[in-house]
């Protein structure tokens, strides 16, 4: 239903994840709200990002095991791949999904959509392409944000990929380089690796995966380069020069140790950039209405989303915070009912997952081991079990990698790192316990099916039990109990509660 343009509960612009959640809880609630979007809703994770990524993971790890069968005993076989009908099939995913984001959804929710720009003209004031005037009680800032090219001389030249556009690609490159070793570097890197690139990955920082415990970034980078890709940590990129049909990439340490015309060159067919993304802040208007941004053009917050305009909120990746689908919504369910209803919560970040799906997969939630070892010392608890010791693990062949939990002096549960196959899915649970600040031995006395990797980390627990409290000192203290109990417990030929077998008397 079409509300007036200046009596407006809430304005949402963006309709990525945040916008679209922001739209549907304020039209359930009853309140008079329009999202704005200029192009299509559904924002980065369904066109360029979640969605299509992990269509092209599975497509890829199909293919990985077709060639790596012979693990499991059966005879390999090389894949034939077809990009195109590759990203074809993602895209068939994608519009599978769409009717989920549309403005269908919004409008059957009880919200107006309209389709086109937007820029504030003063507080709580926005003015649409169109010359429309639209202001609202409260405004939620959701634009989302957009790939960032690093300035290497003669990138821009070379038409780079992003996130954005590699999906527009029509046949496999024979050559290609990706310049990041993050989350969405090291995703992409081996999918196209798997599908048969010659994949140079790129990452100035000493390790892939650089927040998460060194040995992460480790393993992934000697399953990389198992898989044929050349990973190149401690290295940057310092500049792309046309090469015959191609290009080639200079490369050289991160330290710029190898100075002026030193490094290598690495020929490449196309280069794919996967170093970051900035919010798309970009003629907003932001400065008009009083919303403060940081250097990087991030939109400032506060744990209530609220801007330092009064009245507007912010949400989603224009926050530069967690980047991932599901903070956004969070962050955008909040950041509504604070402004439509006055509430004072906060998005607590501390038992927040997430996931990288490469293979094995790294799913974390809460502390690291080394920042749990920063607050506690040798007090921290930490439970590990590795793969090779879970039975599911051993009977797929997929034995590289862990389960890690970190836990208090008290032994309540403040972290976990996962890296297995399916870790995304079972890091769920080690948050919920992370959230209601649950111990390990909870975990451990939930009875998990088997087998599964998801038990690993139970099991992590049972391992620590072993160590901890089955000890010799255990022992000494429970055999005389145990000898107590069996001095008055039934023996053979004897039912509980019977008298022992009377001695004859004369």
């Amino acid at each position: 239903m079409a509300v007036g343009d200046h009596d407006l509960d809430l304005l949402v612009l963006g309709g990525g994840t945040a916008g679209l959640t922001a739209a549907v809880v304020a039209g359930g609630v009853g309140a008079r709200a329009v999202l704005v979007e200029r192009d299509r809703t559904g924002g980065e994770c369904l066109w360029t990002g979640c969605v299509p990524s992990k269509a092209l993971i599975e497509a890829a790890g199909l293919a990985h095991r077709m060639r790596t069968a012979d693990r499991v005993g059966l005879a390999p076989v090389e894949p034939v791949v077809d990009l195109a009908a590759v990203l074809a099939s993602a895209r068939a995913a994608q519009q599978a999904i769409a009717p989920h984001d549309a403005p269908e959804r919004v409008r059957a929710a009880g919200a107006e959509v309209v389709a086109d720009s937007a820029a504030f003209t003063g507080p709580r004031r926005v003015r649409l392409g169109s010359g429309r005037e639209l202001t609202a009680r409260a405004v939620l800032v959701a634009v989302g944000s957009e790939p960032e090219l690093p300035p290497v001389p003669g990138l821009a030249a070379a038409a780079p990929l992003t996130t954005d556009t590699v999906w527009d690609l029509e046949r496999l490159p024979a050559r290609l380089a990706v310049l990041g070793g993050g989350p969405i570097g090291c995703e992409l890197g081996q999918a196209f690796a798997r599908l048969g690139s010659r994949v140079t990955l790129v990452e100035q920082a000493p390790r892939l995966l650089a927040r998460e415990d060194p040995e992460v970034g480790d393993l992934l980078a000697r399953r990389l380069t198992a898989e044929g890709a050349d990973v190149r940590t401690g290295t940057r990129a310092t500049a792309v020069e046309p090469d015959g049909a191609g290009w080639r990439v200079r490369l050289e340490p991160a330290t710029g140790a190898a100075g002026p015309g030193g490094g290598t060159w690495v020929p490449v067919d196309r280069i794919l950039v996967a170093a970051g993304r900035r919010p798309r802040t970009g003629g907003l208007g932001l400065e008009r209405a009083g919303v403060d941004v940081d250097d990087a053009g991030a939109v400032s917050v506060d744990a209530r989303l609220r801007t330092s305009a009064a009245g507007v909120y912010a949400a989603g990746d224009v926050t530069g915070m967690l980047p991932f689908t599901h903070v956004a919504a969070a962050q955008a369910a909040t950041a509504t009912l604070n402004a439509l209803f006055g509430l004072r919560r906060p998005v607590r970040y501390r038992a927040v997952p997430y996931a990288v799906f490469t293979d094995p997969e790294v799913g974390r939630v809460g502390l690291s081991t080394a920042q749990a070892r920063s607050l506690w010392g040798e007090r921290a608890v930490v439970a590990r079990l590795d793969l090779r010791d879970n039975d599911r693990a051993v009977t797929a062949a997929r034995t590289d990698g862990w389960a890690t939990l970190v836990a208090d002096p008290g032994w309540r549960l403040v972290g976990a790192t996962l890296v297995a196959p399916a870790a995304g899915e079972a890091i769920g649970e080690l948050a919920a316990l992370v959230a209601r600040r649950a111990r390990l031995t909870d975990l451990y006395a939930t009875v998990h099916p088997y087998p599964t990797f998801g038990q690993a980390a139970a099991d992590a627990v049972g391992e620590l039990l072993q160590q901890r409290v089955l000890t010799p000192a255990t022992r000494r203290l429970t055999r005389p109990l145990l000898a107590a109990v069996r001095a008055v417990a039934p023996g053979p030929g004897r039912t509980a509660g019977s008298m022992p077998p009377q001695v004859p008397t004369r």
